[in-house]
């Protein structure tokens, strides 16, 4: 009887109740108050505060490629599949005409030499970027005395607008006062002075060179870099071997650097496939549709004779053409990246 009081006393004082404390009773009476409920709810408004946070900084690179890469895109497909000439900045009217324009590219005398003439523009350019950029990374791995300020220098082609890079290369190649001419008949290697920028057979040889010139720096640069994440021990460890010189480059070197060097090609490719600038300011494919490119033949069709259809459809093409080579240059990089 006196427990049973005492037990119903320390009840009705507001207790503990029966029974001894339990593990997380408390927890639970606590979690049970008003004042619990707002214990849960920072977190979630924490959670969506985060996420409005990170939206908010993706926003303007999404608006940004939607403006400026994903509505010309559109619009660049919708122009090839109708007769946009200039009357239809006047009249708003482009009438539809379906695969019309790509057909015209496709039966266009100039579509076959200027696709032979892209790939060797390419294929050519993105050889001799490649071979004197992998020399000179080589070359510059080796510290010597002014080795910054030339690795410096070499950049200067990649930072010059390529217009300006153009007319200056136009002015040397030129064939009665070129310097170039003049330098090679004091060395006795030419006797005539070659016509670099008028010939049809040697232009295309000419442009490709300029261009070689201009994508030294970015392969320099690339693989340059590569170079320096090849740990020095390997060399070392190759030398007590007896394994130097080519030896060295084709069984260090080379392996370490297929990486990078994968990237350069398929980047490289991206870049070169649509050059214009270069072309236009040397020799507006010319002489006698000698450099004619799929990019010059978009540019002459739309803003010459103002078939911008037609110009589309070119464009088109070489968008195509720039989105397989893209494809593998991404999946090339994520295999780089997982090795």
């Amino acid at each position: 009887m006196n427990r049973t009081q005492d037990v119903q006393g320390t009840t009705a004082e507001g207790g503990v109740g029966v029974g001894p404390e339990r593990p997380g009773v408390a927890e639970g009476a606590a979690a049970r108050e008003p004042g619990a409920t707002n214990a849960v709810a920072p977190r979630g408004r924490k959670v969506t505060r985060e996420a409005v946070t990170r939206l908010l900084f993706v926003a303007p690179a999404g608006l940004f490629l939607v403006l400026f890469f994903g509505y010309p895109v559109v619009k660049n497909i919708t122009m090839s599949l109708q007769d946009y000439t200039t009357k239809t900045f006047f009249t708003g009217e482009a009438p539809w005409v379906g695969l019309a324009n790509y057909a015209t590219v496709v039966n266009s005398n100039l579509f076959g030499p200027a696709m032979v003439n892209t790939a060797l523009f390419t294929i050519g350019s993105i050889a001799g970027q490649f071979v004197i950029g992998l020399a000179l990374a080589c070359f510059f791995r080796r510290r010597f005395p002014l080795s910054n300020f030339l690795r410096a220098m070499l950049l200067l082609p990649w930072l010059l607008p390529l217009i300006v890079s153009s007319a200056t290369w136009r002015s040397i190649l030129d064939q009665d006062s070129g310097i170039l001419n003049q330098f090679l008949t004091s060395l006795g290697i030419i006797s005539q002075p070659v016509p670099w920028l008028t010939s049809p057979t040697v232009a295309l040889i000419a442009v490709v060179m300029v261009n070689i010139w201009v994508g030294i720096p970015f392969n320099v640069t690339i693989i340059y870099g590569g170079l320096q994440d090849i740990p020095d021990e390997l060399y070392e460890a190759a030398a007590l071997d007896g394994a130097t010189g080519w030896r060295a480059f084709r069984h260090i070197t080379w392996p370490n650097l297929q990486p990078v060097v994968s990237v350069v090609l398929v980047l490289g490719v991206v870049y070169t496939i649509k050059v214009l600038d270069i072309i236009l300011g040397l020799t507006n494919g010319g002489p006698a549709n000698a450099t004619q490119t799929l990019s010059i033949r978009s540019y002459q069709e739309s803003f010459t004779n103002f078939e911008f259809g037609v110009g589309a459809a070119f464009s088109n093409i070489l968008i195509l053409i720039s989105l397989v080579f893209a494809v593998i240059y991404l999946r090339a990089n994520r295999r780089a990246v997982d090795e």
